[in-house]
């Protein structure tokens, strides 16, 4: 499990914070625990209660999600186009809202419900606090799903354990700010208020909206094979929102120019949104971008790899028996390369360690097999189930070495920053005896 997930998991759930359906609960909150008819502050157990049932409502959804479709099933549900639009549209309905365009709001009864129940809870009430903990995630559903399901889809790469794990990470995230004002309700107090800051704040998270449903249209293209949402139409859409973002920022500053006001820390906001348009710009010319290669789509449908040689490697896709023949036929060793349309991690090895020379030169050893396990078709789920039963794993990405005969030599999963240790596992699978799995 990797610490970028894990970090992507606490942003995600502290960006949730900041969404339209997360504010109007604050004063309910400090209402239930500023509970009049209590002279002293409310203790640390029922604020962490109060946590606690965030915590284990949230964490409740992955552990029936692990539960229900288990580790192949989830990896699945991740690639299948219709969750992929089903989240672009839940992106671009939240960006639609942090715009201005219309207004996602709690229903009142439910509101009022809340907080009457919090105003007539006995006194000192734990089980009233862990309630409560778990109505404030309920309520807030609307505006955390789209946070929700891309966390849930990114973990569900084979791993049952990744959501339990991501939604705990998550959830202790959004949680963690309502624990201290539970903890001390005079805090709100101290909150800023809301005005330009919030609104510039809500544009910017808006456009990152626009940005990732975009990301999920494309993992829908490549597993129903469009052809649309390329590497270069991402890219230029990606540009596009920087620049619209460069340009919504700079009208904001507009009446600071005009006013003589304008200090020279209120441009770096609009510099660095201009320069991550140039930056994704150059990406238009087939110039790899290695920091955001793996949420790209891959710039051809096989990735060839020029070794130290200058010869190019042909990678057999989805072609498992052709690519044992052709060990038979040359006398090498078969790699085998477990991967996925929708594979972050997979995109991530192709673009940062696969494309080098060196590690080329040593793939170029190897009769080189591709396998996706997450596309629509029986050829996928075959495949798929090639993996689990031979190696007991759906997990992407996965990296096998076997010989003409299919038997395994060695193996290497999930991801690496490291080429030197990628290396050494290809060079020491050549002369390894039979793994026994």
């Amino acid at each position: 499990m990797s610490s970028g997930f894990l970090w992507l998991a606490a942003s995600t759930g502290l960006l949730s914070l900041l969404t339209p359906c997360v504010f109007p609960m604050v004063p309910v909150t400090i209402a239930y625990f500023s509970n009049p008819r209590e002279r002293q502050s409310p203790g640390v157990r029922r604020a962490l209660l109060f946590g606690l049932g965030i915590i284990g409502t949230f964490t409740v959804l992955g552990i029936a999600l692990a539960a229900v479709f288990g580790a192949s099933g989830l990896n699945r549900f991740a690639s299948d186009p219709w969750v992929n639009l089903t989240l672009a549209a839940l992106f671009l309905l939240f960006a639609a809202n942090l715009f201005g365009w219309f207004e996602l709001r709690l229903p009142g009864r439910v509101v009022n419900a809340v907080d009457r129940s919090a105003r007539e809870a006995p006194e000192g009430s734990s089980l009233g606090a862990l309630l409560m903990g778990a109505t404030f995630t309920l309520t807030s559903v609307t505006c955390t799903a789209p946070f929700v399901g891309t966390l849930l889809v990114l973990a569900s790469q084979g791993s049952w354990a990744m959501p339990v794990v991501g939604m705990i990470v998550y959830s202790t995230a959004f949680a963690l700010p309502f624990v201290v004002l539970a903890l001390t309700p005079r805090l709100v107090g101290r909150l800023p208020k809301s005005g330009q800051w919030i609104r510039t704040l809500r544009v910017m998270i808006g456009i990152l909206e626009v940005g990732a449903a975009i990301k999920f249209v494309s993992n829908a293209d490549l597993v129903m094979g469009w052809g649309v949402f390329t590497r270069p139409v991402v890219l230029f859409a990606w540009m596009v929102l920087a620049l619209s973002a460069a340009a919504y920022l700079a009208r904001n500053l507009r009446g600071q120019i005009v006013r003589r006001e304008l200090r020279p820390a209120r441009i770096i906001p609009v510099s660095i949104a201009l320069a991550l348009a140039a930056w994704l710009g150059s990406g238009l010319t087939g110039r790899p971008l290695r920091q955001i290669e793996a949420f790209l789509p891959p710039s051809a449908p096989i990735v060839s790899l020029a070794s130290a040689s200058g010869t190019t490697p042909t990678w057999l896709l989805n072609d498992y028996d052709g690519a044992l023949k052709s060990a038979q036929t040359s006398g090498k060793l078969v790699f085998v390369d477990f991967t996925g349309y929708t594979c972050t991690n997979c995109r991530w090895m192709e673009a940062n360690i696969f494309s080098r020379p060196d590690v080329g030169a040593e793939l170029n050893q190897f009769v080189l097999a591709r396998l996706y396990t997450d596309g629509e078709g029986k050829i996928y789920e075959t495949q798929q189930a090639f993996q689990e039963k031979t190696f007991g794993t759906v997990a992407l990405p996965l990296y096998a070495v076997v010989d003409a005969n299919g038997k395994v030599r060695s193996t290497f999963s999930g991801l690496t920053r490291s080429p030197t240790e990628f290396i050494e596992f290809l060079q020491r699978a050549r002369v390894a005896p039979i793994a026994s799995l």
